[in-house]
């Protein structure tokens, strides 16, 4: 079973190496990893370069946005299963990817998901959060829950089925893409009970009040265009959440 991993970087030089290696140091043999770099100018290129060995597709050209990158990967990805791990994430030991592969060897799971650390970004063993999971429910989006999408792992057959990121969703395509699989189409989701990932806090959807605005409005056209109907308080409860994310302890 070979499983796709697709990270996009742009300027990432400070933390490429870092994602590169925790997915070289993995223990499972058969990875495709698929690099969509957006024509970095700050040496991104040259350490990617340096591992191209144990690499196995770079592209290095400018793209429209974050998702645009992402869904170029999964087109180029030839693997049975896929995940996207960006450039300021990686994995916190050598067999995440042996236990999401031994989820996969139950045909009747879909996807598959478990829990994430936001850790300081330049103390990556300073915990900021813990994004603790649960097994799925489809009444929990309900609640605003979702599952963490650096962690979210899914065979390639459901991309080419139900579709990729939808780049008008903005920094909210991660959530409208889980809706649409997991609430939507009902795919299967397995949920892994541990720390898969660690991501460097920071992220764009977070950056800033103005964009946490703007993601909450792509959260409500989420699932307007899946013809979802929220109860009132699911979008409330999902930025508090957010927020929450960002508190240190």
């Amino acid at each position: 079973m070979q499983i796709s991993i697709i990270t996009v970087v742009l300027n990432g030089a400070s933390t490429i190496e870092s994602c590169l290696r925790s997915v070289i140091d993995q223990d499972y043999s058969d990875i495709e990893h698929i690099i969509i770099d957006g024509s970095s100018t700050d040496g991104t290129l040259d350490i990617v370069n340096k591992w191209s060995s144990r690499v196995s597709k770079i592209v290095s050209e400018p793209d429209k946005c974050l998702c645009d990158a992402m869904n170029k990967g999964i087109k180029l990805a030839s693997g049975d299963i896929v995940g996207i791990l960006n450039s300021d994430d990686f994995y916190v030991d050598n067999n995440i990817i042996s236990n999401v592969a031994s989820v996969f060897e139950n045909p009747s799971v879909d996807s598959c998901y478990g829990d994430l650390l936001y850790v300081n970004r330049n103390d990556t063993d300073r915990v900021i959060r813990y994004w603790k999971s649960r097994p799925y429910h489809d009444k929990l989006f309900y609640w605003g829950w979702m599952p963490a999408h650096p962690t979210f792992f899914v065979r390639r057959k459901i991309y080419e089925e139900y579709g990729m990121l939808n780049l008008d969703l903005g920094t909210a395509a991660d959530y409208e893409l889980m809706l649409r699989l997991l609430l939507r189409h009902g795919i299967s989701a397995e949920y892994i009970p541990k720390v898969l990932v660690k991501m460097r806090v920071g992220g764009k959807s977070n950056a800033s009040n103005k964009d946490r605005f703007f993601a909450n409005l792509n959260d409500r056209k989420a699932w307007k265009i899946n013809n979802l109907k929220p109860k009132p308080w699911t979008l409330f409860l999902k930025p508090i959440s957010k927020i929450l994310q960002y508190i240190t302890r």
